[in-house]
């Protein structure tokens, strides 16, 4: 696997492909002085602790080192206080109980898939370093990618691209000018239920492709107008394929780094709707969902079997598999247009943890606003929404209406909205106090946010890795500070109970790259 060259692939097809969503009155890119350089990457710039106030609620920073086997806790100071290792690049890690992390980690060889956030791992280590779990999903027709999430008994529900055979995807109303010739990439959910070390068993499922309508043609069993199905997803949404090169063109874009060797002609920007975050809520035992390549995020139920999860009918829902609530971008569903479109490649959609300010509510890191994407007038924002919901727990939706919220109850953007945007990765947590911690991914920027949007502590990741390709090639992916998930620890997290906490000596040496600029105070 060339991994580096994945993740710059990544980055390039985020800067092609991801638009965002309309800018409100308050916000109109005329009133937004254009900055003189983005440096989304955050290069030349002070790093480490930048802020600190008082009162602070005491915990940590838990989050991967890019290009790096490790993840690292960090202290309020920035102190690093302790650290798992992989043995592998690690992306996302989260903290258990009994004090191990479970880490997606990048798979350094694997067929097929070569888009962005490949994994093809999850690993468990515990406190003392030992692994108790390497269990690998990478092979010709499935693969393990972006996030996954830890349920209540130890279960992993976790993301998967899964190949649907170009003529598999002619049949169920794709296009052809749509359709890859090597085949799409779906998306589906696994529940693992660990067996040892190496193994763990799949108890349950979910398939996008199973719940797909179209109105392309009508001599397909799905034809249908989206806008009498809001439960089902156009299948012909998503990436599409790129003009055709040839085999000496593609092997130019390997050699620069802007293709891997997964890479065909026929399956380049394959992944079709490249689904980046996935949480589950205990108590409605529902799943939410991100697609940032059509700017929406979906709720499903989990309360399924296997099979009811195939269909339209069953469930504590009573609706299968099918979408119980969309939001975001209602024009995919034709009940909106481009004016009514709230997200823009969006990442990290989670519920607001029972006991927290706010707590059902579900909290948004919207990469891309307004829709021209990422430019130089795109910034970021943090969107908390409250899903509409009848007394007996159903989501509301109005006939012939999109569904609710028009608009988020409480979101954050920087003074200057243009000096917040990470066009890519990213993510945000409300925390215990109510203030809301947010990982501004492509610099690497961990900050805290009071409701009224005033930073009171903030650090910049220090640290990168040296992981390199295969074949001893050099790192040529850009963001070198850059963190796909970081989360906020409370000191009193079950998981750090009794465990000695101090300072690790020496510090890992911070990064730098060799021709960095000295950091702007």
């Amino acid at each position: 696997m060339k991994l580096i060259a994945r993740l710059f692939l990544f980055v390039i097809f985020i800067s092609l492909f991801l638009t965002g969503c309309e800018s409100d009155k308050s916000k109109s890119k005329n009133e937004a002085p254009k900055p003189k350089d983005r440096n989304i990457g955050g290069f030349g710039i002070k790093r480490g602790l930048t802020k600190t106030t008082d009162g602070l609620a005491d915990g940590y920073i838990l989050y991967a080192v890019y290009a790096s086997p490790l993840v690292y806790l960090l202290n309020r100071k920035g102190e690093v206080m302790h650290q798992w290792k992989s043995n592998y690049g690690a992306m996302n890690a989260y903290l258990q109980d009994d004090g191990s992390v479970f880490i997606g980690v990048m798979d350094p060889d694997f067929p097929t898939f070569g888009g962005g956030g490949p994994t093809g791992r999850i690993q468990k280590i515990n406190w003392d370093g030992k692994m108790l779990l390497d269990f690998e999903l990478a092979n010709e027709k499935e693969m393990l990618h972006h996030d996954f999430t830890i349920m209540p008994n130890g279960h992993i529900l976790a993301l998967a691209y899964e190949v649907l055979p170009y003529e598999t995807a002619i049949a169920k109303g794709r296009k052809p000018e749509k359709a890859h010739t090597d085949g799409p990439w779906f998306e589906k959910v696994v529940e693992l239920e660990i067996v040892d070390k190496h193994h763990a068993e799949v108890v349950w499922e979910w398939h996008l492709w199973d719940h797909v309508i179209q109105d392309f043609d009508k001599t397909k069993n799905n034809f249908g107008n989206p806008s009498e199905h809001p439960e089902l997803i156009d299948i012909n949404l998503g990436n599409t394929p790129p003009p055709l090169i040839s085999e000496d063109s593609l092997e130019i874009l390997r050699k620069k780094g802007r293709a891997s060797d997964n890479t065909t002609v026929g399956n380049r920007n394959a992944d079709v709707f490249h689904i980046n975050a996935i949480k589950y809520n205990p108590q409605l035992d529902q799943i939410v969902l991100s697609s940032p390549n059509i700017n929406e995020i979906f709720i499903i139920d989990h309360n399924t079997t296997t099979k009811e999860a195939s269909a339209h009918k069953g469930g504590k829902s009573g609706k299968g598999g099918d979408l119980l609530y969309r939001w975001g971008n209602p024009k995919n569903y034709y009940r909106g247009d481009s004016t009514n479109q709230q997200l823009g490649g969006q990442h990290d959609a989670r519920w607001v943890e029972t006991g927290f300010p706010g707590e059902g509510n579900l909290t948004i890191f919207n990469n891309n606003f307004p829709p021209s994407g990422p430019d130089s007038t795109a910034y970021s924002a943090v969107y908390e929404i409250k899903p509409p919901m009848d007394d007996k727990g159903n989501y509301i939706l109005e006939k012939d209406k999109a569904y609710g919220p028009e608009k988020p109850s409480w979101r954050y953007t920087a003074e200057n909205p243009l000096d917040f945007y990470s066009s890519f990765v990213s993510g945000a947590q409300r925390m215990k106090n109510g203030n809301t911690f947010i990982n501004e991914g492509a610099k690497g920027r961990f900050f805290e946010v009071t409701p009224d949007g005033k930073i009171v502590w903030e650090y910049l990741n220090q640290y990168s890795g040296n992981i390199t390709k295969p074949n001893g090639d050099p790192d040529q992916f850009p963001f070198k500070y850059f963190a796909f998930r970081s989360n906020f620890i409370p000191a009193d997290h079950p998981g750090l109970i009794g465990k000695k906490l101090k300072p690790i000596n020496p510090q890992p040496e911070p990064f730098k790259l060799p021709d960095q600029k000295p950091a702007m105070k």
